[in-house]
């Protein structure tokens, strides 16, 4: 089901209803697997349920996102610097590949998409060797929930940025298993993308403001 995808790709607005009629007509599901799908996102953190009334997605705030992100950063590099530590061959020739794959879309103009799934399997490798599937799935729910935000900001404006010198220092931290340098580089690159969305609250919010005051 695309409902998932839906709400983190900004299709479903946040704050937005989330009627099951509506919903069922779609996604062409019925209704309990659609009630089982909306329950398991509102254990993650993607839609708020209201009893009887039904379900919203959850709205943003600049301290969901701060939350997060903090959040965000002390899992993953943790799961890092496991995958760093557990990582064999196999998990080099993947992370290699995946960082050859990013770098060749980044360099282009090429499709959003495809660079989205680059980008998605560059921090999937980087983790790959971690022997926590704990760890390995609260990252999952967390990676999500920040694509979310940066899903919305990336429809709204675009903010100059060298994510690729970004990419490059954690995948060399990385592949030299230089563990404290990999995770340093990584929670940069994640406050950046926190900063980046955050500049474009602050800019919606004084257009906002500026529009009430025209009123």
């Amino acid at each position: 089901m695309m409902l998932r995808a839906d709400v983190i790709a900004g299709r479903l607005k946040p704050g937005a209803k989330l009627r099951v009629e509506q919903l069922r007509g779609q996604y062409e599901v019925g209704a309990t697997p659609l009630r089982e799908a909306l329950s398991r996102l509102s254990a993650d953190g993607f839609v708020i349920s209201e009893g009887q009334r039904g379900f919203r997605v959850v709205p943003m705030s600049v301290a969901d996102l701060q939350d997060i992100t903090n959040v965000r950063i002390l899992i993953e590099t943790e799961a890092l610097r496991n995958s760093l530590t557990n990582g064999n061959e196999a998990w080099e020739e993947r992370l290699v590949a995946a960082y050859y794959r990013l770098s060749k879309l980044e360099a282009g103009e090429g499709n959003y998409s495809a660079r989205e799934r680059a980008n998605e399997e560059f921090h999937a490798a980087l983790l790959s060797g971690c022997n926590s599937p704990l760890l390995l799935r609260m990252h999952r729910t967390l990676y999500d929930q920040h694509k979310r935000y940066r899903n919305i900001s990336l429809m709204t404006v675009n903010v100059p940025r060298d994510v690729h010198e970004e990419h490059r220092a954690i995948y060399d931290a990385a592949l030299a298993r230089r563990i404290d340098d990999a995770c340093e580089a990584t929670r940069l690159h994640v406050l950046r993308t926190m900063e980046v969305t955050l500049d474009v609250f602050r800019k919606a919010e004084a257009e906002e403001a500026k529009a009430a005051r025209q009123a």
